[in-house]
């Protein structure tokens, strides 16, 4: 940063001064969307792909822009609390982009101390130059996306790196001073055993990351793995079948909390003092501003969507493709659906007494369902079945 850009940042009222963790305000989770890859893997359908240097730089400028026109407003009342850099690949951004963004935004809000600050990575973009860059700009957490320790897995996914190549990159990140790493993980992969899935659980716990993300696959429309593995094409028995899904979730519950990793969410595992607060700010509907192409928002009872032409969003058109106002209905409904992914579960009030009374003696004599006191959670057996589960919670009538 130059003098003069020093200068200027002083002189916004969120500013470097106010990153305090005494600052007084609500609560508010920051996500930037990065849309760019170095290639596009073959079962992905988020708002991703490969771009130019200077398409990169332009749209960081653009990310700037967006995030100035929302400050004034935001900085009135919210503090940040967590910063989730996401993707897309953010670590393919030049270090210096990343760190600008993040710059800006410190200079543009108010920002907490020990706020969480996390950077979606992917082995093949990491250097030591950029992770300097990143702890020097206060970067604390990154999430490496391994998906699979198997080197043919990962081919068959499309992924740019080997299962070397990440072990180098996360011996680099505890090196260069990160204490906080989680890594994602995918199973039921075309081709993959109950063994082959046990196997990539082992690896990764012996390098002992703070946290471990672990879903299923799932095949989207529109990918080519939905046209190569969708349900009755010529690829499709390659997929592992229903049973060996169901084992390979259970061996994942099994073998992670043998290892130390407390299950936070249906998908989440973590050490003690290490779940994802950003991510935990979706499930408990805390306030967040998403920036960039495709980002979501919720702020109060509003729900926003930004638009997804890359052309339209370089020009500096961040109007909303979508604004959705929730009833007090649909708050709760989300609050319920939602709070429910994670193992504690959601505290009752009276209202939800009320409205939801039958329905949780019903499903806790069904076993899917387990109530302590004011608070309910699934059991195993209702996180088996747990998109059945949370659709019981939508309610019929306005309230």
């Amino acid at each position: 940063m130059t003098e003069r850009e020093e200068q200027d940042c002083a002189d916004f009222p969120g500013g470097k001064a106010a990153n305090a963790a005494s600052l007084s305000g609500k609560p508010l989770g920051i996500y930037i969307h990065i849309p760019f890859c170095a290639r596009k893997c073959a079962y992905c359908d988020f708002l991703s792909a490969p771009a130019t240097e200077e398409t990169m730089r332009l749209y960081a400028d653009s990310l700037k822009r967006e995030m100035r026109e929302a400050a004034e407003i935001l900085r009135q009342e919210y503090v940040v609390s967590t910063v989730f850099f996401g993707g897309g690949t953010p670590s393919i951004l030049p270090e210096s982009v990343l760190s600008g963004i993040l710059e800006e935004l410190f200079c543009l809000m108010p920002v907490k101390t020990d706020a969480e600050i996390t950077v979606e990575c992917n082995p093949g973009t990491l250097t030591e130059t950029k992770l300097k860059a990143y702890r020097a700009s206060g970067v604390n957490r990154l999430s490496i996306g391994l998906q699979s320790a198997d080197n043919r897995e990962l081919q068959l996914l499309g992924r740019i790196h080997t299962f070397e190549e990440f072990a180098e990159n996360y011996e680099l990140a505890r090196e260069t001073g990160f204490q906080n790493l989680n890594v994602d993980l995918m199973s039921a992969l075309p081709g993959q055993t109950r063994e082959g899935w046990m196997e990539t659980l082992y690896k990764v716990t012996e390098l002992e990351p703070e946290h471990i993300s672990a879903y299923s696959l799932i095949i989207e429309e529109g990918t080519p793995f939905y046209e190569k593995y969708k349900e009755g094409g010529p690829g499709y028995a390659a997929l592992p079948d229903e049973d060996t899904d169901r084992l390979m979730y259970e061996d994942t519950k099994k073998i992670l909390e043998a290892r130390g990793y407390q299950r936070y969410e249906i998908s989440n595992y973590a050490r003690p003092g290490f779940a994802c607060r950003h991510n935990l700010s979706y499930w408990e509907r805390t306030a967040y501003k998403g920036f960039g192409l495709g980002a979501a928002s919720l702020l109060g009872n509003r729900r926003y969507r930004n638009g997804d032409s890359l052309s339209e969003y370089l020009a500096g058109n961040f109007s909303y493709d979508s604004v959705t106002v929730l009833s007090r209905k649909e708050e709760l409904e989300e609050t319920m659906f939602l709070g429910l992914r994670k193992m504690e579960g959601v505290s009752l009030t009276e209202q939800m007494e009320q409205l939801y009374g039958e329905l949780i003696v019903k499903l806790c004599r069904q076993g899917v369902l387990e109530r302590q006191n004011s608070r309910i959670f699934l059991t195993d057996r209702g996180i088996d079945v747990s998109n059945r589960v949370l659709s019981e919670f939508l309610l019929d009538e306005e309230i």
